[in-house]
C-alpha cells in the first residue's frame, strides 16, 4: 500500500482514524491528539521514538514462571525491561513494545493497550505488545503449575503503558532500514520424533509420545528432528537524521537460553550486547534495543545431533549479536516509509476433555487435598482439564504492521518455525518479522499432520489447548493481513527447481513426487500429470534432504518428508508389470531394530492379510539376520520369495535408489551405479492392474519405513542405466549426498 493511498483513506475515514475492512480486519490510518500529526507536518517524513522502561519486580520474593511447576524468586540477576519504538509518518503511529517475561495474557495486553492510547492518542490496532519469551521471569498468568503473581502483574500494564508513553513523547526526524542474515549456528529444532519401540507415556497415563522436545544429545531413542529450522535473523533500524542510532528491533527464532531467575537471559544480553557494538557510551538519545521471539515453538540453541558442546549465555548472546551487527552494516535507510497496520479477531476451539478424561481429573484433583498448588505433572494436567472445560473458546487477536518493505505479523502463540517459514514465503513484502506470544498468550499451535506426534506441545492445557485447525486458519489469516497491508496478492509457495527438477521431467515420468510439502495432506504430483498423492498421518514435512542443488526456495535446501507410521497412498491405474521408480531416503533405525528395518516401497490392496504384491524395504532381523542392513523385494506371504541386495546400507545417511522391473525381472540400482545392487526374477505377488502404490510404508502397513524420502519419480517403463546415471548426477552434490 502505498503513502497516498493510506491519506486517502485516513481522509476517507471516520473522525477516530479507524476504517473496518469488509474481511472483518482493520485498516489503520490513525492520527488524532495528543501528538496528531498534519499534512503539512506529514510530509517531514517519518518520526520515531524510543524507550526503555524499567519492570523489575519490587516485591520479592515473586512467582516465577517457565515450568511444569511453580517457581519462586528472591534475587535479581539482571533487570528487566519493556522496550518500546513508536514510528510515525504524518499519518499513522505505530507502537511496538517487547517485555521481559515469558507470556502476556490477553487481558493484560488490552488493559495496558487501553492506558498507552489514553496516554498517547495512538490507536490499539496499531500496537504490539509482544512477551520475549522469558523463562525466568515473574509469572502474569496461570499456566500449567503456576499461579499469577497478582502483584505484579497488576502493576504491569502501567508499566508498558509508560513505555508507550515515553517513546511517544521523544519523537525526532528518523529514518528507518531493515535487513535480515541467516544465522544456522545459533537456532535448532527441538522436537525430535521418537523411534516407534521407545514410544513415551504422557501425563493422562497414554502412551502417546511418538515426538518430544528436549531428546537429548545424539539419543539413540530418537530418529530426527519434527520440523525444519527458520534460521533468519532480522532487523528494523531506526536512526536519526543527523546518524544517531535511535532503536534497533531484532526478531530471531530460539525460544530462550536458560538461567536463573529473576533475569532477561539471553535477550537483555544480546540488547547489552549491541548498544556496546553500534552505540558505545550514546545517551542522547538512548539508543533502545529490543529482541523479539520469532516463531521458536520448537526451536532452540542446542544442536541434538551433534555431541554436546559446552557454552555458557555470554558467550551466546555475543555469537548472535555478531551476525547481527554484520546484518546491520549492511542496512539501507529511507527517509519516508510508508507505515500501515491491520488486524482481525479469530475465534478458536479448544481441544476438550472427554468425560473420562474430567473423571480422571477429578480422582487426581481429590487426591491433593486441601492443596490448590501442584506439585506433580500428572496433578498439572489433571487441573487443566477444568480451565478447559470452563473456557471453551478462545478469541485471538491476529495483527500485521507495514513499515516500507517491512511486514511484521503478531501471533498471540508459540509457533512452530515452519509456520513462520509458510507466512514468510508468502509474504507479498521483501523482508517479513513474525513475532510470537504478541498481544496474548493462547499456547502452542502445532501444524496439523503434528497433533498425531503427540508429546508436551500438544498435551491439552491452556499452554497447548486449541484445536489442530488452528495453525491453518492462523496462517489463512495473517495472509489476507499481509495482504491488506502491502494491498498485493501474497505469493505462491515456492516449489522445487534446479538441475535435479529439471533431470526429473525431462525424463518424461508419469508421476513425480518432490516431497517438499509445506501444508495439507496432499503430495503433488510435479509431472504435469496430476496424479497426486496422499499423505496419511504421522508424516512429517520440510525436512531437510539430501544434499543436493535446489534452488527452489529461498534458503537453497532441498526438503524432504519423515515418515514415522503414515505413507503417502496414490492410485496409479494400468502401471502393468513394466515400471521403474526413483527416490532418495535416509533411514532413521539401525538396521537390526527389528525384524524388517522398513519397507520404502509397496504395490498391493490396502490392508488385505498377507500383503500380496511388490514390497521394496530394509532388512532387519528376520531369519537370522541374513539380510539385515540390505534391500530386500518381497512379494507377499502367499508366495514367500524374497530378493536379498549385496550393500549393507549405512542408517542416517542418503540414498539414491532406482528399482527397474521388467515382468518377472527386478532390478535395483543405488546412487547412480550401472550395475545393480539387487538382482534376479521373483513373481508379483498382486495383478498387474493393481493400481495401490505406497511409499514410506508396506500395503498392509507393516514395518513401515522410519525415515525421510523426497524426489520420487514413477515411471511406465524401464530405466537404463544411462537413464539412471543420468538422474542421479545431474545435479551437484554435496558431501551430505551418497555417492556411487
Amino acid at each position: 500500500m502505498s503513502k497516498q493511498l493510506d491519506r486517502r483513506r485516513f481522509l476517507a475515514s471516520t473522525l477516530g482514524g479507524t476504517m473496518a475492512t469488509a474481511a472483518g480486519g482493520l485498516l489503520q490510518a490513525f492520527a488524532d491528539s495528543p501528538g496528531a500529526r498534519s499534512r503539512s507536518e506529514a510530509t517531514h517524513g517519518l518520526h520515531a521514538g524510543a524507550a526503555a522502561v524499567d519492570i523489575t519486580p519490587t516485591v520479592l520474593p515473586v512467582i516465577s514462571s517457565g515450568g511444569f511447576l511453580e517457581g519462586k524468586a528472591d534475587t535479581i540477576h539482571d533487570r528487566l525491561f519493556a522496550r518500546g519504538l513508536v514510528l510515525d509518518d504524518g499519518s499513522t503511529r505505530l507502537a511496538l513494545v517487547v517485555v521481559d517475561n515469558l507470556m502476556l495474557p490477553r487481558e493484560l495486553v488490552d488493559r495496558a493497550a487501553r492506558e498507552a492510547h489514553a496516554a498517547t492518542g495512538i490507536s490499539e490496532s496499531c500496537m504490539i505488545i509482544a512477551a520475549n519469551h522469558i523463562h525466568s521471569g515473574p509469572s502474569v498468568m496461570g499456566v500449567l503449575g503456576s499461579r499469577c503473581d497478582e502483584t505484579y502483574a497488576a502493576s504491569l500494564p502501567g508499566r508498558i503503558a509508560e513505555c508507550i508513553r515515553q517513546a511517544n513523547e521523544s519523537r525526532v526526524p528518523a529514518s528507518a532500514g531493515w535487513a535480515s542474515i541467516a544465522d544456522h549456528e545459533d537456532t535448532h529444532c527441538r522436537v525430535w520424533i521418537r523411534r516407534p519401540d521407545c514410544i513415551g507415556t504422557d501425563p493422562f497415563g497414554e502412551a502417546t509420545i511418538r515426538a518430544m522436545m528436549h531428546p537429548g544429545y545424539q539419543n539413540p531413542e530418537y530418529i530426527g528432528p519434527c520440523g525444519p529450522t527458520d534460521p533468519e535473523l532480522g532487523l528494523l533500524a531506526v536512526r536519526t537524521r543527523e546518524g544517531k542510532p535511535l532503536a534497533l528491533l531484532a526478531n530471531y527464532s530460539m525460544h530462550y537460553f536458560g538461567t536463573t531467575p529473576i533475569s532477561a537471559d539471553y535477550f537483555g544480553m544480546f540488547c547489552a550486547e549491541m548498544r556496546a557494538r553500534i552505540a558505545p557510551g550514546q545517551t542522547d538519545p538512548e539508543f533502545v534495543v529490543m529482541m523479539s521471539n520469532g516463531t521458536s515453538g520448537d526451536q532452540h540453541w542446542m544442536d541434538y545431533s551433534r555431541p554436546q558442546v559446552q557454552i555458557d549465555m555470554a558467550h551466546y548472546a555475543k555469537q548472535v549479536a555478531a551476525k547481527a551487527e554484520e546484518a546491520f552494516r549492511r542496512i539501507e535507510y529511507r527517509d519516508n516509509p510508508p507505515l500501515a497496520a491491520a488486524e482481525t479477531a479469530l475465534t478458536l476451539e479448544r481441544r476438550l476433555p472427554s468425560e473420562e478424561r474430567l473423571a480422571w481429573a477429578q480422582t487426581v484433583r481429590d487426591g491433593m487435598g486441601d492443596r490448590t498448588v501442584p506439585t506433580s505433572q500428572q496433578e498439572v494436567y489433571a487441573l487443566e482439564q477444568f480451565y478447559l472445560r470452563e473456557e471453551p473458546k478462545r478469541e485471538l487477536l491476529l495483527r500485521a504492521l507495514r513499515i516500507g518493505g517491512l511486514a511484521i505479523t503478531a501471533i498471540p502463540c508459540e509457533v512452530y518455525a515452519i509456520t513462520g517459514l509458510k507466512l514468510k514465503r508468502r509474504s507479498p513484502f521483501t523482508q517479513t518479522m513474525n513475532i510470537e506470544l504478541a498481544n496474548g498468550a493462547e499456547g502452542y499451535i502445532p501444524p496439523p499432520e503434528l497433533h498425531p506426534f503427540g508429546g508436551y506441545n500438544a498435551w491439552p492445557a491452556r499452554s497447548a489447548s486449541l484445536v489442530p485447525e488452528a495453525e491453518p486458519r492462523i496462517v489463512d489469516a495473517m495472509l489476507g493481513l499481509l495482504e491488506q497491508v502491502s494491498s498485493k496478492k501474497i505469493q505462491p509457495m515456492p516449489q522445487s527447481r534446479g538441475p535435479l527438477v529439471r533431470a526429473m521431467r525431462n525424463s518424461d515420468p508419469l508421476a513425480y513426487w518432490p516431497m517438499d510439502t509445506m501444508c495439507g495432506s496432499r503430495c503433488a504430483d510435479a509431472s504435469g500429470n496430476r496424479m497426486h498423492g496422499r499423505y496419511e498421518p504421522n508424516v512429517a514435512y520440510f525436512l531437510e534432504g539430501p544434499g543436493i542443488e535446489e534452488t527452489g526456495h529461498p534458503d537453497g535446501v532441498c526438503r524432504a518428508a519423515h515418515f514415522a507410521g503414515g505413507r503417502m497412498a496414490v492410485s496409479v491405474p494400468n502401471l502393468g508389470d513394466t515400471f521403474s521408480i526413483a527416490f532418495w531416503f535416509w533411514n532413521g533405525l539401525p538396521n537390526d531394530a527389528r525384524a524388517v528395518t522398513g519397507y520404502l516401497f509397496s504395490r498391493g490392496a490396502d490392508g488385505v492379510q498377507g500383503a500380496p504384491g511388490d514390497h521394496l524395504g530394509i532388512g532387519g532381523t528376520h531369519r537370522g539376520g541374513s539380510a539385515t542392513g540390505r534391500l530386500i523385494l518381497y512379494n507377499g506371504d502367499h508366495l514367500g520369495q524374497t530378493l536379498v541386495g549385496a550393500t549393507v546400507l549405512e542408517p542416517r545417511s542418503w540414498t539414491h535408489l532406482v528399482l527397474v522391473r521388467e515382468g518377472r525381472k527386478a532390478s535395483v540400482y543405488l546412487n547412480g551405479n550401472s550395475t545393480p545392487d539387487l538382482v534376479g526374477e521373483i513373481e508379483a505377488g498382486h495383478s498387474a492392474d493393481a493400481p495401490g502404490v505406497w511409499l514410506g510404508g508396506r500395503s498392509d502397513s507393516l514395518f513401515g519405513f522410519e525415515g525421510k524420502m523426497c524426489h520420487v519419480a514413477l515411471y511406465r517403463r524401464v530405466l537404463k542405466p544411462r537413464d539412471i546415471a543420468g538422474i542421479y548426477f545431474a545435479p551437484k552434490l554435496s558431501a551430505g549426498a551418497a555417492v556411487g
